[in-house]
Parts: C-alpha cells; structure tokens; sequence
C-alpha cells in the first residue's frame, strides 16, 4: 500500500507537472495562494488549461474514490471483527478508537473532495484558500485533540476546567 501510494503520487505530479511546464506564458509569476498549488497556478495561465483542469479533477476524483473505498473496505472487515469480540467493554472501546479515527478522515477526504474533486470554472480564490489552511493546518492541530479525547486524563481535564464550580473556590480577589 506504501509503495502505491508513493508510486501513484509521483506518476500523477509528474504528469501534472509536465503539462503545467507545457503552458507557453503566465499572467504573473506571483502565485494569489499560500502555496504552489495547482489549481491557483493555472489560473494565471494566459492560454487555455482546460486539459489541465480535467486532468486535476479525474486524477483527484479518481484518488478520492479508491481512497475512500479502501477505508471503508478496511472499516467494514473492522466491525465485523469488533462485532464478533465477546467483551462488551471491548467493544466499547474499539469502537471509541474508530470513531476518531473516522471524525478525523471524514473531515480531512471531505475538505479535500470539497478542494479538488469539482470542477474549475467558478471556484472562489478566497474559498480555495480558506480550504486548503483547513487541510494543511487546521486538520493536523485537530488530530491530537480529536485522539486524545479518549484519555480519561484529558476527558476529566476538560470536565474541571468547564465546571464553573472548579474555579470559584480557586479564585479569591482579597
């Protein structure tokens, strides 16, 4: 799965790159986007990228797919496994960790579908960006919180620090 994934990755930049080198002039060499990516790279194109952006949007949408395929394909033979389990506490808690799991990979593949997988005409530049900080930084800050959610150490953590009463005996103004 590893070598799969490096080698489907470097075939489709490669491609990708390829063609983004085959466009005769750009508007700028200024890129409106906090990072060389694709989509606002061929926007400054003064020739037609049509090609282009139907290539991005098969490749991504294509990646999407078999991605998202191969989650649940692995989901599925997972709760079967867990249903079979005789302890229900054990159950209990293999499903805790799947539900993380599963939070943090729906809102990571959903801001990517929302990112790539649509067509190029009419996608809002400011949209894109907001997208593409909550993919690139948002999601990893929210891996840590979303995991660790299940420690009974951060969960009574949290319910001190949202108890009111926690703090009106911690704090004294005399």
């Amino acid at each position: 799965l590893v070598s799969g994934c490096y080698l489907c990755g470097s075939v489709c930049s490669l491609i990708h790159l390829c063609l983004a080198l085959e466009i005769p002039s750009y508007r700028s060499n200024v890129i409106d986007h906090f990072f060389c990516d694709l989509p606002p790279l061929l926007s400054l194109a003064c020739s037609d990228v049509s090609m282009n952006e139907l290539l991005l949007y098969i490749v991504a949408t294509s990646n999407e797919i078999i991605t998202i395929v191969l989650i649940l394909t692995s989901y599925v033979f997972i709760v079967i496994t867990i249903l079979r389990m005789r302890s229900a506490e054990g159950r209990r808690k293999a499903f805790s960790t799947c539900a993380s799991h599963l939070t943090a990979i729906i809102v990571l593949q959903g801001t990517i579908l929302f990112t790539y997988c649509r067509p190029g005409s009419g996608n809002s530049v400011d949209t894109d960006k907001v997208a593409s900080v909550f993919y690139t930084i948002v999601i990893p800050m929210l891996n840590p919180l979303i995991y660790s959610l299940r420690n009974k150490d951060v969960k009574e953590a949290l319910r001190k620090v949202w108890n009111p009463s926690y703090f009106s005996g911690k704090l004294s103004f005399s």
